[in-house]
């Protein structure tokens, strides 16, 4: 063999891969019934449970506000009456019952205003506060949140009584404060606004804990970059922080009007059971229409129009979150 044969020495064809088969597109179809029904068997048992819990008394709320029924009825020495909208109408035409309605919208917004503006101070707070503090607070809000609603609206009264209240004591020792003996309770908007503070006071941690979690999505990126720009701590917190943090305020405002409004045991307790006419919010009005004038069928009637109230809440609420969709 000559050295040109050797030089060139035939080179083996490169093997070329089979071309990729096809792809055939899949029908479109409906998915399988079995995937569609599967979200709703997973949901039955708790829509059993909101059913029987909460649809059967609705219902029955709803029978008893277009009838007459009372002791009588109660009883079962009369068959309940179908008197249409008459409950209604009483109520409607009642002056007394616009009084409650102001006052229970007053009252509600006070609470909420001075919840959502401690709660955001004190979350605030707590983003600047070293890790030991802030869980110490932690630990506080946490126990304040879970006290019973009777336990703390207990310690309250304690604290505000007229006799032995630690209050009086306290601020009687200011120059030129004599509070000895002093009724909290003497007139109706002093004794809701101490009210008022009991319920704040049992409504501030979650909006704190719910606020904090919230502040720390917050980038601090975009922080630095307002601060950059010339924006001082009031122009940080309102063209950077509260734009994200929009849907949790809508979300605990929202909440804290339907809780605000449906306060009962903290005025039932404070006044010993038997709430005076000017500490009369809707719930205890309805309760004493009920069960103190025994005329279940108005009393109906005011709770299911409290609903109603409470629906036009959450109305505004869907809206809004709808629209904060649609933004982002």
């Amino acid at each position: 063999m000559s050295a040109a044969d050797t030089t060139t020495a035939k080179v083996p064809p490169t093997r070329q891969s089979p071309p990729p088969p096809p792809v055939v597109p899949r029908p479109r179809g409906r998915r399988s019934s079995g995937g569609a029904a599967t979200p709703w068997l997973l949901l039955a048992p708790c829509l059993l449970v909101l059913a029987l819990v909460m649809g059967y008394p609705l219902v029955r709320l709803v029978t008893l506000s277009f009838q007459k029924f009372g002791q009588s009825q109660l009883w079962g020495f009369q068959p309940a009456e179908s008197v249409g909208f008459d409950n209604f109408t009483g109520v409607l035409g009642d002056g007394e019952f616009w009084q409650v309605v102001i006052r229970t919208i007053v009252f509600a917004a006070g609470c909420v205003i001075f919840t959502m503006v401690i709660g955001m101070l004190i979350a605030l707070l707590l983003q600047r506060v070293s890790g030991w503090v802030k869980t110490l607070v932690n630990i506080a809000l946490v126990a304040g949140w879970g006290m019973p609603v009777i336990v703390a609206t207990t310690v309250f009264k304690w604290l505000f009584d007229a006799d032995y209240g630690i209050l009086n004591a306290v601020l009687s020792r200011l120059p030129g404060v004599e509070l000895i003996g002093h009724n909290w309770f003497a007139s109706g908007p002093q004794g809701l606004a101490v009210i008022m503070l009991l319920v704040v006071w049992g409504a501030v941690p979650f909006v704190v804990i719910t606020l904090s979690a919230g502040l720390t999505q917050v980038p601090a990126e975009l922080e630095e970059a307002a601060r950059l720009d010339g924006a001082g701590a009031w122009g940080v917190f309102r063209y950077v922080t509260l734009p994200i943090l929009k849907p949790i305020i809508v979300m605990l405002t929202t909440l804290s009007v339907i809780w605000d409004m449906g306060v009962f045991p903290q005025v039932f307790v404070m006044r010993n059971g038997h709430p005076e006419a000017e500490f009369q919010i809707l719930t205890t009005y309805s309760y004493d229409r009920a069960f103190v004038v025994n005329d279940y069928g108005q009393g109906s009637a005011i709770a299911l129009i409290t609903v109603l109230l409470l629906l036009g809440v959450v109305a505004v609420y869907m809206r809004q979150m709808l629209k904060i969709g649609e933004v982002e």
